[in-house]
């Protein structure tokens, strides 16, 4: 017999991340952390324990934000403006949960169309349970279009086919999986937990359940040794299961990462930019009777540009990384210079003789050279994890 005292419910919950593409959705969440927790190339819930949060709990953080959407709303066919946060001069907003309430005002502004479930892996869940908080958040919002969630091809792939399909049903729309790599040599270097096959079944089983699919790939992840067979292998995978979106995230390596010890220790050599962008080439090269959309919607990506829809936009997206590769090295140590601190937004932008001149000036400044920039974009990107 379970003798533990149930958990109490502490108010309405936020997890850490969602991808760039949720930056509008209302974030539920369903579990806490990682069940997983070991992948060598994230630092992010390495102090944190795993817990599944009930049915009930997730079902009142539900009734937390639809209660804040009845007491905005009056505010709205007023046309009054509204504050960032509850304040005691408008009674009404006063008794309500005040995460609840900041989530429930962001979604108001975004259309109340969009919803992430927290935090990494939501089909790790039992599937009865998260159909139920599916069917209950559904029929709460009916405005709802679409229903996202992080997840593990480990664990999509050992869900039964029916399970997949009574989700989408519920309402879940789209899995994002973080495929990173399809070679099993980078895999295992990085403790991923999965496996080129596991990654098919997995996102062969997602796509043939009827739901949406993103899959994320880590151009880096193999370091200077394995770089061509991350993104020939990548490019395997994805060539068998033609994922709807294939999101590239750079690698980056924050100094509490377990792979940034490696690499601090000499045993792991991780790539340039150049590299990078070389490999990412690589990858778009190999890819192939698929339809999939290739988007480059993280601030870490070196070239935003390289993102179409596949095969129409192929050649577009491998002569801008073409286009990079051939300028001498002067010109690519100011675009990435200008890139990792913001100022530019695409390889277009360096054609801007002003902008050129105020990054020459700034990499005098500062002593970058073609020798030294790397270093200097490998701490910005840092920053940005």
């Amino acid at each position: 017999m379970d003798t533990r005292t149930p958990e109490q419910y502490q108010g309405y919950e936020q997890g850490p991340i969602r991808p760039p593409s949720e930056a509008g959705s209302l974030l539920l969440r369903v579990m806490r952390n990682c069940p997983w927790n070991r992948c060598a190339f994230c630092p992010l819930y390495k102090n944190s324990h795993f817990s599944r949060r009930s049915v009930d709990h997730v079902k009142r953080d539900i009734e937390a934000i639809r209660a804040s959407l009845e007491a905005i709303q009056p505010h709205l066919d007023r046309g009054a403006a509204l504050p960032a946060s509850p304040s005691p001069a408008l009674p009404s907003f006063a008794p309500l949960d005040p995460q609840a309430f900041q989530a429930a005002w962001h979604w108001v502004k975004n259309g109340l169309r969009q919803v992430f479930l927290q935090d990494a892996d939501a089909l790790a869940l039992k599937p009865e349970h998260l159909r139920e908080m599916l069917q209950y958040l559904t029929q709460t919002f009916p405005s709802i279009e679409r229903v996202t969630c992080y997840s593990r091809s480990s664990t999509a792939a050992r869900l039964p086919d029916e399970a997949l399909v009574a989700l989408r049903q519920a309402g879940l729309t789209r899995v994002h999986i973080g495929m990173e790599s399809g070679s099993d040599k980078v895999l295992r270097m990085v403790r991923k937990g999965a496996t080129y096959a596991l990654h098919v079944k997995a996102g062969r089983k997602i796509k043939d359940a009827g739901l949406e699919l993103s899959e994320y790939y880590m151009p880096g992840l193999g370091g200077r040794a394995l770089w061509e067979e991350n993104a020939r292998e990548t490019a395997r995978a994805l060539n068998q299961i033609n994922p709807d979106f294939i999101r590239i995230r750079t690698l980056a390596l924050p100094p509490d990462a377990p792979l940034a010890t490696e690499a601090a220790a000499g045993r792991f050599v991780p790539g340039s930019d150049d590299l990078m962008v070389q490999e990412l080439l690589l990858l778009v090269e190999s890819l192939n009777g698929i339809t999939s959309q290739v988007q480059s919607d993280h601030i870490v990506n070196l070239l935003p540009e390289v993102e179409g829809v596949l095969p129409d936009d192929k050649d577009r997206m491998l002569e801008i990384m073409r286009a990079y590769l051939r300028l001498d090295p002067e010109r690519r140590t100011l675009y990435k210079v200008g890139r990792r601190l913001g100022f530019l937004s695409g390889l277009g932008d360096l054609d801007r003789p002003e902008y050129a001149a105020q990054l020459a000036r700034y990499c005098q400044q500062q002593g970058i050279t073609p020798d030294t920039v790397d270093a200097f974009s490998a701490e910005l990107i840092r920053r940005y994890i």
